[in-house]
């Protein structure tokens, strides 16, 4: 079985019914969910699962199963655990994963301000960070900083959409990342589409618009290599 995963399409949802579908002490795998398992940079969420009986058992992080297709929420080690069958709330922590889409989105604007091939990446909440293959030095922190202020203040429509394997097989420079791949071969790729600015493959979770990013500061310019450059941001 696989997990329906309802961030996908629904970034917001903050509270969803669900199923347990296994139960043990490395974590629980449910029939859908919505919390993000821990890719691309991008740490799994955590939040409450509410039992039929009234009570909660603390998600401590999300991330997929060995299989790729479930999600194992993971619980602590002397946590209760539910039946299998039975029906769950889960309750988001919101204020955590927001704090982690604003900085998302804010670095996919930052990969349009730099126009060179990523190396890695990291979200944090209220700051992040990509690494580019940049052959010159000399990027300047206040330059970069105006390039990203001005993106975010056209508050410009983010949204997403699929395209089949082939499609992007054949659109090779929507894939800006040269460590992590989008994964291919079970026969669509989320696209995630900052109107007038990018688009690019990414299963993660974004704000709506980008005025939601708030203001945001490149902090750092880090040599990590010969042509390799750390570029990091925070947002107030």
């Amino acid at each position: 079985m696989s997990t329906e995963l309802l961030f996908r399409d629904d970034a917001y949802l903050r509270e969803a019914e669900a199923r347990i579908v296994a139960a043990e002490e490395a974590g629980l795998i449910l029939d859908r969910t919505l919390f993000y398992a821990q890719g691309g940079g991008q740490p799994g969420d955590r939040g409450t699962v509410l039992r039929e009986d009234g009570s909660e058992i603390a998600v401590l992080d999300t991330v997929y199963g060995p299989d790729k297709h479930t999600v194992l929420h993971r619980i602590a080690p002397n946590a209760a655990l539910p039946v299998l069958g039975e029906r769950v709330r889960l309750v988001l922590d919101w204020p955590l994963r927001l704090a982690r889409m604003r900085v998302h989105t804010a670095l996919h604007l930052l990969s349009v301000a730099l126009p060179y091939p990523v190396t890695g990446g990291a979200i944090g909440e209220g700051e992040g960070r990509l690494d580019f293959d940049i052959p010159d030095a000399g990027l300047d922190k206040e330059a970069v900083t105006a390039r990203l202020r001005e993106m975010i203040a056209q508050d410009a429509a983010v949204t997403t959409r699929w395209i089949s394997d082939e499609a992007l097989l054949a659109n090779p420079g929507l894939v800006k990342t040269m460590s992590v791949k989008p994964p291919i071969g079970t026969g669509r790729v989320r696209l995630v589409a900052i109107d007038g600015l990018d688009l690019q493959p990414c299963g993660g979770t974004h704000v709506a618009r980008t005025g939601e990013i708030g203001v945001a500061t490149v902090t750092a310019i880090e040599k990590k290599g010969k042509q390799n450059r750390r570029v990091r941001l925070s947002l107030a």
